[in-house]
């Protein structure tokens, strides 16, 4: 997934309010940018980062900025746009480059099921499953090289999780595909201490036959996409 314009690098002044950032550009201009994540974002929000912020001429929107990537220690990068992990992922299915979902031909996203749910994926082919596919966006890492999710408490994710477990139990092909937008992680866990009920649900759902998948991603000012897999351990941490 390629940006559609050159990014512009800037200085971090606060984000606040959730969906806004004041970013000092390297121009020397204070902007206002919005911020397209609705997370804690936890270790990513820090004064004095270096971010990197795609600029618009769109009359329709109110701010000429959208924050898109942070500069970590190392040469590493952390994507912060979490609307971009579904494209990411669609992007991928599309070429045949998620293996574990690799087979089936026919996508379709935002498909109604459950109770007042709609999944990211839908995935369909003769003689298969119709496999049913989530997709969390994962951006925390706290302890080595561990992604975790979530940052902050998801009664909806909790939900979701819920709901795939019943399709599984039905018989479908049910699965969560953790996309980690950072390159410091080298693996993936469950942040219980911050979400213990998504935790739970997880585990569950993972228990009833729900596959837990996990991606890294190559991220720079160019664009994210989808790279190799990495392991997930939804195990309890001592």
């Amino acid at each position: 997934m390629r940006f559609q314009s050159p990014l512009v690098p800037g200085r971090l002044i606060r984000r606040y309010n959730r969906f806004l950032a004041d970013v000092t550009l390297d121009s020397g201009d204070a902007v206002t940018a919005h911020c397209p994540n609705p997370g804690s974002m936890m270790g990513l929000k820090d004064p004095g980062l270096r971010v990197w912020l795609e600029p618009n001429d769109d009359p329709r929107k109110k701010l000429r900025f959208g924050w898109r990537l942070a500069e970590l220690p190392g040469g590493h990068w952390a994507g912060i746009d979490a609307g971009l992990a579904n494209r990411v992922v669609r992007e991928a299915l599309e070429a045949g480059r998620v293996t574990a979902l690799a087979n089936y031909p026919t996508l379709r996203p935002e498909v109604a099921y459950g109770e007042k749910s709609r999944v990211d994926f839908l995935l369909s082919g003769p003689g298969l499953p119709d496999a049913y596919l989530e997709v969390k966006n994962v951006h925390l890492r706290r302890t080595d090289d561990w992604a975790e999710f979530p940052d902050s408490v998801t009664a909806r994710g909790a939900r979701h999780m819920a709901e795939l477990a019943r399709m599984a139990q039905a018989g479908h092909r049910a699965a969560v595909l953790y996309l980690v937008q950072r390159t410091d992680c080298a693996r993936f866990r469950l942040a219980a201490d911050l979400d213990p009920a998504y935790a739970a649900a997880a585990r569950a759902a993972q228990a009833a036959g729900v596959e837990m998948l996990c991606h890294a991603t190559r991220i720079g000012p160019d664009g994210v996409t989808l790279a190799h897999p990495l392991p997930v351990n939804l195990a309890p941490q001592p």
